[in-house]
């Protein structure tokens, strides 16, 4: 008896017949590597929630800076861990805050070979721990925080940052912060939308990445992981109002969204595989109950292939090397 005509298992039959015939491909150069720097910290300090992590000291911080550049990684994004916080986040545009040293710092010695990327967002400056100032009431003040943003925005572009990551879902914020730094000359600053920050049960880990202050949650303002329809709305608000990239936030969560938002933007869509979907792929391969190396390189892969052209990702030097 005959067998089947089509057989799409040719294509699978050898490793070299599955790499010509691969349909999505991953490189260094797509990832970016965020990155922690702890204000007074003479070396690195390991972060107990996510192995192989650490906040960084400044001088650790510019050396993982050169290996992210050696690695051909796409770039860092840098977080900022002050030693003191108050209402307003003032840590956050003081030109001496961590934050902005740290982007100087890592600008002058590796700024002419690779993306420098700052957090943009009150949340690790703020002694609340929201993402931005809050009325009497205790609640977020939308257009208070505007401003906020785009002081930070304007220290951040004067230590050199390329590229600053809009991450506090605040109305309108995309707009303020360009109408800032164009009006102060800063018009090649790009701006990186988080446009769907979905809240989520898996930020955990980052908020002692952070050392986060926070009280509450931020449900009024991150977006509600029910909502999709919602999810297009912010992407093209942020993109009328001058996005360069825009994001979604967490990655792997909301694929659809990635897909979603690939097929509908002019502007490059950057994916965050944030701290909990680190952490659970280490926690697991820890057991061994996972092949690690797999399984950081599928979950890259299932990003990628969902149209991200920027992952953000704690595995980006690790990646890199895989690849290789």
């Amino acid at each position: 008896m005959p067998g089947p005509v089509v057989r799409p298992r040719r294509l699978r039959q050898s490793a070299p017949v599955r790499r010509l015939v691969a349909e999505t491909r991953l490189h260094p150069a797509e990832l970016v590597l965020p990155v922690f720097v702890r204000e007074g910290a003479n070396e690195p300090v390991p972060i107990s929630a996510m192995p192989g992590v650490v906040q960084h000291s400044l001088d650790s911080l510019v050396a993982v800076a050169r290996s992210a550049v050696e690695a051909g990684i796409g770039g860092l994004m840098l977080f900022g861990v002050p030693q003191e916080k108050d209402a307003t986040g003032s840590g956050a545009d003081d030109p001496q805050g961590i934050l902005n040293l740290a982007i100087e710092a890592v600008v002058e010695a590796v700024g002419d070979q690779t993306v420098v990327m700052a957090d943009l967002c009150l949340d690790e400056f703020t002694d609340h721990g929201h993402c931005g100032v809050l009325t009497q009431d205790g609640v977020v003040d939308n257009d208070a925080t505007l401003e906020r943003y785009a002081a930070m925005a304007l220290a951040q572009a004067r230590a050199g940052a390329h590229v600053l990551g809009l991450s506090g879902m605040m109305d309108g914020q995309v707009g303020h912060v360009r109408e800032a730094l164009d009006g102060a000359g800063f018009t090649d600053t790009i701006l990186l939308a988080y446009a769907a920050k979905y809240t989520s049960g898996l930020y955990g880990p980052f908020r002692e990445a952070v050392e986060s202050s926070l009280e509450g949650d931020r449900m009024t303002y991150q977006q509600d992981p029910a909502n999709a329809t919602e999810a297009v709305r912010e992407i093209e608000l942020d993109i009328a109002e001058g996005a360069d990239m825009v994001m979604v936030k967490p990655a792997m969560p909301h694929l659809d969204i990635v897909r979603t938002a690939a097929e509908m933007s002019p502007v490059p869509v950057a994916a965050y595989q944030i701290s909990g979907e680190y952490s659970q792929i280490e926690a697991a391969a820890a057991q061994g109950w996972i092949d690690r190396e797999r399984a950081i390189l599928e979950s890259l892969l299932s990003i990628r292939r969902a149209g991200a052209q920027v992952i953000l990702t704690y595995y980006a030097l690790e990646a890199a090397d895989l690849l290789r």
